[in-house]
């Protein structure tokens, strides 16, 4: 499929009465296959984590043993993240996406494969669960950075709402599936609609097509600028601005708490109470709550956005206070709703703020540095959770975990630059290339 000539820009009249509309950007073709593909393969990520940690608690019965493997996944994802973000700087990011999604496909595919024949072993699991997590750390800048580039600067806000509803719902299925899959059939083929997730949305973002001068944003620059030099580039882009670096490291606090009590203790009190469907329940309420919290950012534009969706996060408590106090599979289910909502308030924010601020060609690079930051502390958490819970107790270590991302979202409130910011209502300024222009309707 040929690329689409970039158009100019409609007439500034047709082009406010678009940005006014909330399914504006769906008339892109670019972003309806970026948000096709990151739905798709998100589909069967919502199944993953139910079922390798069914899968482990049935191999060795052992939440240490399900940190090991979650772990592995999460420090080979953090270790290559930024160099994921010097090639989606470098290469065109659509391809970055397609080989990432195959590799992404076999090492899954191999996981179920081992499962379903019984053959699965811990230092198996673990090298291939590594291997997934450099395979998705060389995607997600590439992924995050693209947004920007398939609708004009003033439908960021409702496409980052929309991609991520997309993502969102695919995720409320994926996780209802993965319950359903996993106390029916086995945690097995939860992995293989993993593994096929993933092999359909890298068909979805072979199709996607850019201009030349958008695919690469800067290609002189990435030929000549070495990979050290590149990062050095995105590291002073990145700490240049307060609020970019404080939000960041507050998540790296807040990120390692969450993915201790919800990834590794959340599994462990089902299993002893309401069951791996009762916490698919949960993790699918959650999912669309964060549906509702793309719902309620489209229809809502306040100049502040970043204070809104960083205040939003203090709602990140309740979940690991239900599970320390013990409510109930359906109260859970509810706390997990109104989670969802407020985490996604912040995600749009973060996403709409620094695609407003970043510079294009530097872009992917510097979300690698907020994933590393965000990410660096989740394999240690997840490692030591299990051991933490058996000295401490579980109450005590979901108690502490709720404390913990407290604190972080009082921090992040307390810098003048995170309160400060504001979105900025424009068209780009003349001489930066136009977005493909829209064919056809959604």
């Amino acid at each position: 499929m040929p690329s689409p000539t970039p158009s100019p820009p409609p007439p500034s009249a047709a082009r406010g009465q678009e940005s006014r509309s909330a399914l504006a950007p769906l008339r892109y073709p670019a972003f309806r296959a970026l948000m096709a593909g990151r739905g798709i393969s998100l589909l069967g990520n919502g199944v993953a984590p139910m079922a390798l940690a069914f899968a482990v608690l049935d191999l060795t019965h052992s939440v240490s043993d399900l940190g090991l493997v979650v772990g592995a996944r999460s420090l080979f994802n953090v270790l290559f993240l930024l160099f994921g973000g010097v090639l989606a700087d470098r290469l065109p990011r659509h391809l970055v996406l397609v080989g990432s999604g195959l590799l992404s496909a076999a090492t899954q595919a191999a996981v179920a494969t081992l499962v379903l024949t019984h053959s699965a072993t811990m230092p198996v699991l673990i090298t291939l669960s590594a291997a997934n997590g450099l395979f998705a750390a060389l995607a997600l800048p590439a992924s995050a950075a693209l947004t920007p580039q398939t609708v004009p600067a003033e439908l960021r806000q409702p496409a980052n709402a929309l991609n991520r509803m997309a993502a969102n719902s695919a995720q409320i299925l994926g996780a209802s599936l993965g319950g359903i899959l996993v106390a029916a059939l086995g945690p097995g083929w939860g992995l293989v609609v993993d593994a096929s997730s993933f092999a359909l949305s890298a068909l979805c973002f072979a199709r996607l097509r850019l201009p030349a001068t958008e695919d690469v944003p800067d290609p002189e620059s990435a030929e000549q600028a070495g990979l050290f030099a590149q990062l050095r580039e995105g590291w002073a882009e990145f700490i240049s601005r307060t609020w970019v670096w404080v939000i960041v490291l507050a998540f790296g606090f807040l990120n390692a708490a969450d993915a201790g009590a919800v990834q590794i203790l959340g599994p462990s009190i089902a299993v002893h109470s309401f069951g791996s469907a009762g916490w698919g329940l949960v993790l699918a309420l959650q999912t669309a709550g964060m549906v509702a919290g793309g719902l309620l950012a489209l229809r809502i534009r306040v100049r502040r956005l970043l204070l809104v969706g960083v205040a939003c996060m203090a709602s990140e408590v309740l979940l690991p206070l239900g599970l320390a106090l013990r409510f109930p599979v359906y109260a859970l289910a509810v706390v997990g709703f109104v989670c969802g909502v407020g985490l996604e308030q912040f995600g749009i924010a973060w996403e709409t703020s620094l695609q407003q601020e970043i510079p294009a060609a530097k872009l992917a690079r510097v979300y690698s540095y907020d994933m590393l930051g965000s990410f660096v502390a989740i394999p240690v958490a997840e490692v030591a959770t299990g051991p933490l819970a058996q000295a401490l107790g579980t109450r005590t270590a979901l108690l502490g975990a709720a404390g913990v991302i407290a604190v972080a979202t009082a921090a992040m409130l307390s810098v003048r630059d995170v309160r400060g910011l504001r979105v900025r209502r424009r068209v780009p300024e003349p001489g930066v290339a136009p977005v493909p222009s829209p064919v056809g309707a959604p």
